[in-house]
């Protein structure tokens, strides 16, 4: 696959909450797109529930204002190349949600989010809340510090370590576009709470996240992050 080698757009992706849940492969291959297969690991197939913060965000380096988003992702693998493939993504701001459904048929909605993040003692305290058809749904997790940086083999590095984004433009055809940063740190989870009707806000099938406890919680720092225009496959 070829990439432009300017970045559409530049951000600083902070505080990173991803839950993940071991879900049917059944759920998730209505949603694969042509030529891909489910990334499993250890023969399970995994969707996750991310909440973070866009920030020092720039659009062919024209400044935007920063955000945060909720979205749920899962796992997929084009040979060599891993990546993910989202079922919903929501932000607070139309312009975003517009640019990228225009330019990257991604399935963007807009709602209100609420970001909070903040210190303690030897912690890092997220806290974020989305509301979709009037009910407050949100998503807690405390970190430790300092930051560490989790082993390649781990579960940790599987969730958080992704480079390309794949998706279907309008007549079904395979989309992909490439996103680059450093590998991230993680900071230990303490603690987690999650008060999210997954069923309401992904529809059927999805109960399941607020029904079963998480497989894994990480809590990844973030960093600078560069994404590149999609192309057809």
């Amino acid at each position: 696959m070829k990439t432009v080698r300017r970045p559409f757009l530049t951000a600083r992706w902070s505080n990173l909450a991803i839950l993940t849940w071991e879900v049917p492969p059944a759920l998730l291959e209505p949603h694969l797109p042509a030529g891909l297969e489910l990334d499993r690991r250890d023969g399970a197939a995994f969707a996750s529930l991310v909440a973070f913060d866009f920030l020092d965000t720039r659009v062919l380096g024209i400044p935007w204002p920063g955000f945060p988003e909720v979205n749920l992702r899962f796992y997929v693998r084009l040979r060599a190349q891993r990546g993910v493939v989202f079922i919903r993504e929501f932000v607070p701001q139309a312009i975003v949600a517009w640019l990228a459904r225009a330019l990257y048929h991604e399935p963007y909605l807009v709602a209100p989010i609420e970001s909070g993040v903040g210190a303690e003692p030897g912690a890092v305290v997220t806290a974020r809340r989305l509301r979709w058809r009037g009910r407050a749904q949100s998503i807690e997790v405390t970190g430790g510090t300092p930051a560490f940086r989790p082993a390649e083999d781990s579960l940790e590095h599987f969730f958080k370590e992704h480079e390309w984004g794949f998706g279907r433009d309008r007549r079904g055809r395979t989309l992909a576009y490439r996103v680059r940063h450093p590998v991230w740190d993680a900071y230990p989870v303490r603690s987690w709470s999650l008060d999210f009707d997954a069923e309401m806000v992904y529809g059927p099938g999805w109960g399941i996240l607020s029904a079963e406890k998480p497989a894994s919680v990480v809590l990844a720092a973030g960093s600078a992050v560069s994404v590149y225009s999609a192309e057809r496959l």
